[in-house]
């Protein structure tokens, strides 16, 4: 029963789907015109003798199919007026663009970006243009999974003189991000345990487990990680964030960072670093990654998501020598390998120096940010994690509550109840604040309406 069927004025394509039945299939091929906008409203349809005869079906199939959708309501039909497309409601459903811009706050605080309105995109346009004015032809074919050489080399000088990681060329695999990082590491591990901190963040959890990894938590306390309790879980791994622990901000005491590659050694374990902000430290040095005191031991997982942006899809593993092969046959079965211009780029970035300016910069603008945070919250209230990173954890004495008043006002914060491995009564509360977010334009109005909220808290 395909058909062109020309109606007054338009062309329509129909497909009936006799399957149900003839009458059936017109019913719901003009059914989903109507509702696709493929017939608009006003539109006058053809008479059933003339839809009848175009379609090769009765006359009283044409006319019974008219009646059912002007009873439902999709057409409207009036004496010495003929059948018309009626003038449907809008539809109770937003459409997607609109569903997006609801969900997105007024005002956003919540934790795990950076401010992205500080791309350096007069640097990075540079960069790209001498990538691709210098590129070989080989670079627009498929690569190798571990990533560009020149990425790979740029990224061993700099992460040796910025955070002493140990980082020899053959041994960094370049990833579209520390998920791709960590979803990789626990392919290769074969349905591990692995610890992962409590609270940590629990997309990290879910990527683990999908996986195929087991989760136990690895509690944190005021300095960091509980390491002393990763042999009693029988864990054969560990995921940890010792530079700025996302999300109570506190870093990993000494002794506990020798105790973590310590247990590593003794039990042949793999710790999996996650060192998602280390460059941003403002009261001191940012902290050496912990893989420089035990590289065999130590995956690091670095990404240029928070210095440059989330859109780059750009991340690093510095892995052990016994998983570079390993690692590397899963990248190729993953996505084969990452996208090649964005590496040649961040390589003459890094090499230029561009993207240590960048850091530089970027390293005072949040530290200023963070100072911003502490004047309006002012000495009374506990704000902890503040030495370094995007965020700030405050703590409050009803997190729901409070982050219920802030969505009243066009505000949205992040919950510390959200990242516990079990959540439930006893457990402490409060608000993770990104301060990296905003845009330096409503930045100061975020921090007004954040004051106001805790205030009546």
């Amino acid at each position: 029963m395909d058909d062109f069927w020309s109606g007054v004025g338009v062309d329509l394509h129909l497909e009936p789907d006799v399957a149900a039945g003839r009458r059936a299939g017109l019913e719901r091929a003009l059914r989903d015109a109507v509702r696709e906008g493929r017939l608009a409203p006003g539109t006058r349809l053809p008479a059933t003798r003339r839809l009848a005869a175009e379609l090769g079906i009765s006359r009283g199939t044409a006319k019974g199919a008219y009646d059912q959708l002007v009873a439902e309501g999709y057409l409207t039909a009036r004496q010495g007026s003929g059948t018309e497309v009626a003038l449907l409601p809008a539809p109770s459903l937003e459409a997607p663009g609109e569903a997006a811009r609801a969900r997105t706050p007024r005002l956003d605080l919540r934790p795990g970006s950076p401010d992205v309105g500080s791309f350096p995109a007069a640097a990075w346009l540079r960069a790209l243009r001498r990538a691709i004015a210098t590129a070989p032809s080989s670079a627009y074919g498929y690569g190798d999974p571990r990533g560009r050489i020149e990425l790979r080399t740029a990224l061993s000088g700099y992460l040796g003189r910025a955070r002493g990681v140990i980082a020899p060329p053959e041994r960094i695999v370049i990833t579209s991000g520390c998920v791709q990082g960590l979803a990789l590491l626990t392919r290769v591990l074969g349905g591990a345990v692995i610890a992962m901190e409590d609270p940590g963040l629990p997309f990290h959890r879910d990527v683990v487990r999908r996986g195929g990894g087991t989760v136990v938590p690895l509690p944190v306390d005021e300095r960091g990680a509980r390491t002393e309790e990763l042999a009693a879980v029988g864990a054969g791994a560990a995921v940890v964030t010792p530079a700025h622990q996302y999300p109570t901000g506190v870093t990993l005491h000494p002794r506990r960072r020798r105790a973590l590659t310590d247990w590593a050694r003794a039990h042949g374990a793999l710790v999996v670093e996650d060192d998602y902000d280390g460059e941003f430290r403002y009261d001191r040095q940012p902290v050496g990654a912990l893989q420089g005191m035990a590289p065999g031991q130590v995956a690091y997982l670095g990404t240029a998501s928070k210095t440059l942006g989330p859109a780059l899809r750009l991340g690093w593993m510095v892995l052990p020598p016994h998983l570079v092969d390993a690692v590397t046959d899963a990248k190729l079965h993953s996505d084969h390998h990452t996208e090649v211009i964005g590496q040649l780029a961040l390589a003459e970035m890094i090499t230029g120096h561009a993207y240590d300016r960048h850091v530089r910069a970027c390293r005072l603008r949040y530290r200023r940010r963070r100072d911003r945070l502490l004047d309006r919250l002012g000495a009374s209230r506990n704000v902890r994690g503040i030495a370094a990173g995007l965020h700030a954890l405050v703590e409050v004495t009803d997190e729901t509550e409070t982050v219920a008043r802030a969505r009243a006002l066009g505000l949205a914060v992040g919950r510390l109840g959200d990242h516990w491995h079990t959540p439930g009564a006893g457990r402490p509360q409060g608000l993770v604040v990104g301060y990296g977010t905003p845009r330096e334009r409503v930045y100061p109005e975020a921090l007004e309406v954040l004051g106001r909220v805790l205030e009546g808290a």
